[in-house]
């Protein structure tokens, strides 16, 4: 019998960059791309090689995104057309019959297609259909089914202030698992227009039989793996957490539930969102991104689960020490430049600014950033003692970027970041704002030299035209001396492997989910390497920020007095992300997902 293998990868923040909310998305695209190569390689499916699909949202239009403040809007551009035949285009069109609209592209990595699918959810309120002979709305019908399979009282989550971004999560897993199981049962719907009954056996048999996985990032599909479930369609289901939603509630507090076997939720967890999140219990396996993550999902939804790591795609062997050096000197000289003209004071000379930087989501507990701050003030007492001693030039500043947004900003000002006027920042971004200047770290403070180290708050997603230094993240980040993410709750942290992509050294927490990893990784010099990390669970809080101080301390004076060792530092961080590369986990996804044991 002829055989037909689909791996569906979905998720909330799949699809082309524009839906790019975070890190999720890169672990999506990392999953498809590898899949892709292994294919390409022949590791997997030499004989049937899986078809790998993307699924996630369709945002067609301003306003469409549930999200208002981010404003998404799906670019599907740079993507191929998809062919008019074939299994995902019958299926694509028998869905559309039902009202759910599906946008469909392709693209080819070392010659193996990847199908994207983008589901428009925001339109089923208007699809009229029927739910035991009543008529009702698309989005109803998602709702009472959902509340017959698995009691999900839909009508008192919808009312909670989140109500829209529930209602958008249930209703693209829906859609989702409604293209599987009409993919699932093409073959029999097709052998039964026959009247016949022996031709459409025959019919039936001369039809490849579909084998579909489903692979679920996160909780915003999990309903997706539970209503194939409870409809009995026969699916390899894999759900995947990057953390948990009572975890994230309780953020740095966590690690102490977990130790006190605190199986409780803070007052503020979104209990619809974790009804969501615990639909994993219907997926045939579950995975965690790292330990603590594993740890959180046993205690909170008493569910097992198994440890998949994230990685990093890193192709290209050799660093680009010069490309590094352009990126730096671009950052120097736009720093050098904005001071300037914002400040009117002299001029800093751009090779004595040393620039490094912190990069993530806007959860200013959560992320570490007091810890940052505090620990930024004691590296200015450093780097002041230092000059003063006459060991380090009086022209020197360091200068930290904090960049952290809660959306892209479609309009800044002249001289953006360093001029950044208070109408332009929102929530957090004021809150994060206000902590610099109660610690003194604004960057009015260096020219004169009252301080030598400042905050730079950069409230915007990094791209070459994000109207301040526009730059990708990865010119960025190769051009910075250093990183640092000091976080108080990191199930993972992919941008410490992402500043080791680019060759640049790293400072990370001990809380974060790959600081276990870092024992494999290749020492090329003595002591401190490319990647520190700082205990921020067992020792004291003046501790652990002094200790942040002294290690980017460590990589300011190794850039300046070292250079050759600095070098080294930057390989060693280079080699730590190349050893947690994405080829093992998703030769493991892929297991997980096909019952198929890897060579």
């Amino acid at each position: 019998m002829l055989e037909r293998n689909f791996i569906v990868i979905a998720g909330e923040e799949a699809g082309p960059r524009s839906n790019k909310m975070g890190g999720i998305w890169n672990v999506i695209d990392a999953e498809a791309t590898n899949l892709a190569r292994l294919v390409s390689n022949g590791d997997i499916g030499e004989n049937n090689p899986p078809t790998i699909i993307v699924a996630g949202p369709f945002y067609g239009h301003s306003g469409a995104d549930w999200n208002k403040g981010l404003n998404r809007i799906t670019d599907m551009s740079g993507l191929e057309e998809m062919e008019d035949e074939g299994e995902i285009f019958e299926t694509i069109e028998e869905i559309k019959k039902k009202g759910i609209d599906v946008f469909a592209g392709t693209e080819q990595v070392n010659g193996v297609k990847i199908i994207h699918l983008m589901f428009r959810t925001n339109d089923f309120c208007r699809v009229s259909t029927e739910y035991k002979g009543q008529e009702m709305c698309l989005a109803n019908f998602i709702k009472s089914e959902a509340y017959d399979f698995i009691n999900l009282d839909s009508m008192a989550y919808e009312n909670m202030n989140n109500g829209i971004e529930y209602t958008h999560y249930l209703n693209l897993s829906y859609a989702i698992s409604e293209f599987v199981k009409t993919l699932v049962t093409l073959r029999e719907k097709s052998a039964e227009e026959y009247e016949d009954k022996a031709i459409s056996e025959f019919a039936a048999s001369l039809m490849p039989a579909v084998h579909v996985s489903l692979h679920c990032h996160e909780f915003g599909v999990f309903y997706a793996a539970a209503r194939l479930e409870k409809i009995g369609i026969n699916v390899q289901t894999v759900a995947t957490y990057h953390a948990t939603i009572p975890g994230r509630s309780s953020g740095h507090r966590s690690i102490c539930k977990v130790r006190e076997k605190d199986s409780s939720w803070d007052s503020g967890v979104p209990v619809n969102f974790a009804k969501l999140e615990s639909l994993s219990s219907y997926a045939d396996v579950v995975t965690a991104v790292g330990d603590s993550t594993l740890k959180e999902i046993k205690l909170f939804y008493g569910i097992d689960s198994i440890v998949v790591r994230n990685g990093i795609d890193l192709h290209q062997i050799d660093i680009d020490w010069e490309k590094k050096k352009e990126h730096r000197e671009k950052i120097q000289e736009f720093l050098s430049e904005k001071i300037y003209n914002v400040h009117d004071s002299k001029v800093i000379p751009p090779n004595r600014i040393i620039p490094i930087f912190s990069i993530s989501r806007i959860e200013i507990e959560n992320k570490g950033y007091p810890d940052l701050l505090d620990s930024l003030v004691i590296l200015d007492r450093r780097i002041k003692t230092q000059i003063e001693a006459g060991h380090l030039d009086e022209n020197y500043r360091v200068i930290c970027f904090i960049v952290a947004a809660h959306g892209p900003k479609t309009k800044t000002p002249d001289n953006f970041p360093i001029y950044l006027p208070e109408e332009l920042l929102i929530g957090e971004e004021i809150r994060l704002q206000q902590m610099i200047r109660e610690r003194r770290l604004e960057c009015s403070r260096i020219p004169d030299g009252n301080r030598h180290v400042t905050a730079v708050l950069y409230p915007q997603w990094l791209s070459e035209n994000d109207g301040g230094l526009n730059m990708k993240t990865e010119e960025f980040m190769a051009g910075c001396i250093a990183g640092i993410f000091p976080s108080r709750y990191e199930p993972f942290l992919l941008t410490g492997l992402e500043a080791g992509k680019e060759a640049t050294p790293s400072i990370v927490s001990k809380i974060c989910g790959f600081s276990d990893a870092l024992g494999t990784l290749k020492r090329l010099v003595m002591g401190m390497g490319g990647v520190i990390v700082v205990d921020n669970i067992n020792i004291p809080y003046l501790e652990s920020i002094s200790d942040y101080a002294l290690a980017m301390d460590y990589f300011i004076d190794t850039y300046i007095d070292d250079k050759i060792k600095y070098n080294l530092l930057c390989q060693e961080a280079n080699l730590l992300a190349g050893d947690m590369n994405w080829e093992e986990p998703t030769k493991q996804y892929y297991e997980l997902l096909t019952g198929t044991r890897m060579k």
